[in-house]
């Protein structure tokens, strides 16, 4: 991954980065293919030291010398053809998110000797923000490639709370699924989130291994959370762009919630998750109560202004700042409700 030999990325060759991902997705590919699968004969007394297709195998799949396809695994990326690249997927039975990667990797280890950046932090046009808040009824999010909420309606900010309540700006699905102890219980089926969340991220990496942002998460990641670093070593990547998601709200109990995700046109890597309950369905009985619900809970307001007004990649003066300006918020509010309490006559 960016920056395994070098955290502060001087004085190196970031190619090296993409020639090592290239290496250990391409192995990771050939290790869960087998002969059989892939149509080749094995002989009776044949023992093999690996557990997939071996080097050469691959390359007689896709129609390249094994010498050619040794120096591609390898990293050498210099002049690969598509077809080539075709070929290689078709071998090792690459999907489509699988095979965006291999391009992705592929294109990393060019020639081209880019620099380690740290690109602008993402902002939400107010239109799109107005197109959230118009869908009332329907929880609805702006998310980042690595997981940042960037922006909310009001419901989608009711659904998440569990999220919110970490005070980091912006929340982050990746780092609230491994480091929050509130994830297990509220996802449902949380295997299923972390593989899909990691395959996700894997992805997003892939596309831009020279953004500090998400090197700097997938670092804290690895190493805070062994079951992060036992999924990331898998390599496996996927688009997941529609399904079903089974949550456990703290405060109106299990929804089972169909999910669509949608591209903006502020890049790639910025997308429209909306999520829907069946009509009739105690998952829509349990919807319209959180609605009611977050219309008279102050909490997810304030944590709505909060994330509004920080800035998506605050350094640690700023976050102390914005805490301090919280508190001195909240101690203001409390005054002012004391004042109100004083000024009512108790029943």
């Amino acid at each position: 991954m960016a920056g395994r030999n070098d955290p502060q990325g001087t004085n190196r060759d970031i190619r090296d980065d993409f020639r090592a991902e290239i290496r250990e997705f391409l192995g990771t590919r050939r290790a869960r293919v087998t002969p059989e699968q892939a149509g080749l004969p094995v002989y009776g007394g044949e023992r093999r030291r690996v557990t997939g297709l071996r080097r050469e195998e691959v390359a007689l799949l896709a129609g390249i010398s094994s010498e050619y396809y040794t120096r591609l695994e390898r990293g050498n990326a210099t002049g690969v053809s598509e077809s080539v690249i075709e070929g290689i997927a078709q071998a090792l039975r690459l999907d489509e998110a699988e095979r965006i990667h291999l391009l992705d990797l592929l294109r990393g280890a060019g020639p081209a000797r880019p620099t380690r950046r740290r690109p602008a932090q993402q902002r939400v046009r107010p239109a799109v923000q107005r197109v959230l808040d118009s869908m009332a009824g329907t929880p609805a999010f702006v998310l980042g490639g690595r997981g940042d909420i960037l922006a909310a309606n009001h419901l989608g900010r009711a659904l998440f709370s569990p999220v919110y309540a970490d005070p980091a700006r912006p929340p982050n699905n990746a780092r609230f699924v491994f480091l929050s102890p509130r994830a297990t219980e509220f996802f449902r089926h949380w295997d299923e989130v972390a593989n899909d969340t990691v395959a996700m991220l894997r992805a997003e990496a892939g596309r831009d291994l020279y953004d500090r942002r998400i090197s700097d998460l997938i670092g804290e990641l690895s190493t805070r959370s062994e079951e992060f670093r036992r999924r990331w070593a898998a390599h496996n990547v996927r688009m997941h762009t529609t399904g079903v998601k089974l949550l456990h709200h703290p405060v109106v109990g299990d929804l089972d919630l169909p999910f669509e995700t949608f591209p903006l046109g502020d890049g790639p890597s910025q997308f429209l998750l909306t999520y829907t309950a069946e009509p009739a369905s105690p998952s829509q009985d349990a919807l319209n109560l959180l609605a009611s619900w977050a219309a008279t809970n102050d909490d997810i307001e304030r944590s709505a202004r909060n994330n509004d007004s920080e800035p998506a990649d605050s350094d640690s003066d700023s976050e102390s700042a914005g805490s301090e300006s919280e508190s001195e918020s909240t101690d203001s509010e409390s005054a002012d409700s004391d004042s109100a309490d004083s000024a009512e006559t108790p029943d």
